[in-house]
């Protein structure tokens, strides 16, 4: 442990201050891997400035490394071959067919991930798709979503639920079959094609719900069907939560989710559950109070490091462009504009507009917050806070350094933080920051703290930037790092949110039970930084200067009329 320095001192707080939060990082102790293209983020067919050079620039300087089409829901209506939906009837941007798309993706950086139609297309369509994206043109697409939340077709009594399914049976055992289906003519194209099946999420409607003539819920009938022929699994992460609290407090659920996901996939997968991926392909805010304010800054990150420590090697969240018919409102002294995208869709909604097209919201910034913790392929290392107050992740990153994000949920009050490591021996001195608080419109880097204290700003992300004590004193030739010791993710019991909702975006935003079963049912139910204007906070003993950000919007389940679908 290293032990409280003379930079202690200089932060200490005063009589009647905050009690300070303890975190300790164990850096010889590996909780994985950055994944590849872990970060990502949904675009919909619906979207025709998905391509436009300010947009990919900003999703570049994001470090968005995969890019999910042709939308949500939107992709159950959707035939990329026609680049029409339902009908053919209504309009679509002609820039933003599938191959404008993958253009978008190169541009970007990103790799793709896409929705085959189920609900009203077929099997032949699917594997049409895979052969002109990978055999006739080259794309190199390497996984692909079998539909989108097909469980809210209808089946557990819902009405006409939310997702389109034209097949005159919706029941699990039909997508079951249906699924094997799509994976063996897919899989006849290109055999290197990576087949994902779509669950319910653990502690969601309709998690185990059975509706009549079901003999087991949509889960375990999915995987006893298809196990053996699908190579991930997809859920959707929409915590929700009454308070910005109860949102900021959601991630800890994850490690219960991944758990029982883990299960599921051990039951049915049999030797190859191993190999068999999570994917978080949606989420967001919705269903809090916080959708593009700080709140919901402060969420994403924690919520994509908090998947990728207990192994999901995809997130996307929703959504690059999105709009909204909901007027703004005040959430923590912050207007929020209630649209799920991370850029402005400059819409107007109750006579009040967003800002310009494009502008980037906070959740653009917490997201971006994740370039100066990691990149693809660096250590995930284990952390853990002594308050829940307080978020920590750490990251052995490739050149022999150590990033510690911490995220300071409270909206009122500065945080004390004292820092020990195991494993790693930081450099004494002042540190490298890289911080993004409430009302900032950059990520900030400064020189301020040390690797054992440090004072987080109200409401914000602050990433230490620490170089071993080796490498200091021979900064041209770095010492080598000693390998982590790799250990399995453990489930720990989640702290359930006040609300207790979690549950697909359309059911939060159609007021579908969330978390809860339904009326009738019988069962429980990660680039560069900006620069920005400082703000400069006063700890005692010493001035920090930190700055934050936002500058820089479709979709919809809740309105079709919104471009993103």
């Amino acid at each position: 442990m290293l032990a409280a320095s003379a930079g202690v001192g200089a932060l200490a707080p005063s009589a009647g201050a905050e009690p300070t939060v303890r975190i300790s990082v164990d850096a010889g102790t590996s909780l994985g891997t950055v994944p590849s293209s872990g970060v990502g983020l949904n675009t919909g067919f619906g979207d025709e400035h998905m391509g436009d050079a300010q947009v990919t620039s900003l999703m570049k300087a994001a470090g968005v490394r995969q890019l999910r089409y042709p939308g949500g829901s939107g992709a159950d209506d959707y035939h990329w071959k026609t680049h029409t939906s339902g009908d053919g009837s209504g309009w679509i941007p002609s820039n933003t067919n599938f191959d404008r798309f993958m253009a978008t993706t190169k541009t970007v950086g990103a790799q793709p991930i896409l929705t085959v139609n189920y609900g009203s297309g077929t099997v032949q369509e699917a594997a049409d798709w895979v052969k002109y994206a990978n055999v006739d043109k080259g794309y190199g697409v390497k996984y692909w979503e079998i539909g989108n939340e097909v469980y809210g077709n209808g089946h557990y009594g819902n009405g006409k639920g939310w997702e389109r399914d034209d097949h005159a049976d919706k029941s699990p055992r039909e997508y079951g079959r249906n699924l094997v289906a799509y994976a063996k003519a897919m899989k006849a194209v290109d055999p290197t094609v990576k087949i994902g099946a779509v669950l319910t999420t653990p502690g969601g409607w309709p998690d185990k719900e059975k509706a009549p003539g079901d003999s087991a819920d949509w889960n375990h009938t999915v995987l006893s069907l298809a196990g053996s022929s699908i190579d991930f699994v997809i859920v959707h992460w929409y915590p929700g939560g009454t308070t910005t609290a109860d949102l900021l407090n959601t991630p800890s659920d994850i490690a219960a989710t991944t758990s029982e996901l883990r299960s599921l996939i051990a039951r049915y997968a049999g030797s190859r559950a191993a190999s068999v991926e999570i994917a978080v392909t949606e989420t967001d805010a919705v269903g809090s109070p916080a959708l593009t304010s700080q709140a919901a800054a402060l969420f994403a990150p924690d919520t994509y490091m908090t998947w990728f420590e207990q192994g999901a090697t995809h997130v996307d969240w929703w959504n690059l462009h999105n709009g909204t018919d909901q007027a703004p409102t005040t959430v923590n002294g912050q207007t929020d504009y209630q649209d799920g995208g991370i850029l402005s869709a400059g819409t107007c909604a109750g006579g009040k507009c967003q800002p310009p097209r494009d502008t980037t919201f906070p959740t653009y910034w917490g997201i971006r917050s994740l370039t100066a913790l990691a990149q693809p392929g660096d250590t995930i290392v284990k952390s853990s806070s002594g308050n829940s107050s307080v978020a920590v992740h750490a990251v052995r990153s490739g050149n022999g350094g150590l990033n510690v994000m911490l995220i300071n949920k409270s909206p009122q009050n500065a945080a004390e933080v004292s820092l020990s490591y195991t494993g790693f021996t930081p450099a004494a001195g002042a540190v490298t920051t890289v911080s993004y608080a409430k009302e900032g419109t950059a990520l900030t880097t400064a020189e301020r703290g040390t690797a054992v204290a440090q004072t987080l700003p109200p409401y914000s992300i602050t990433t230490l930037q620490l170089k071993p004590a080796s490498k200091a004193a021979v900064a041209d030739k770095p010492s080598p790092v000693p390998a982590p010791t790799a250990v399995t993710p453990t489930a720990t019991t989640p702290v359930v949110s006040a609300s207790g909702t979690t549950g697909s975006r359309a059911q939060a935003e159609k007021g579908v039970p969330v978390s809860h079963p339904s009326p009738s049912s019988t069962s429980g139910g990660l680039a560069s930084t900006g620069m920005g204007n400082a703000v400069t906070y006063s700890a005692v003993g010493g001035l920090l200067a930190v700055a934050a950000g936002s500058i820089l919007v479709l979709r919809g389940r809740r309105r079709r009329a919104l471009h993103g679908k």
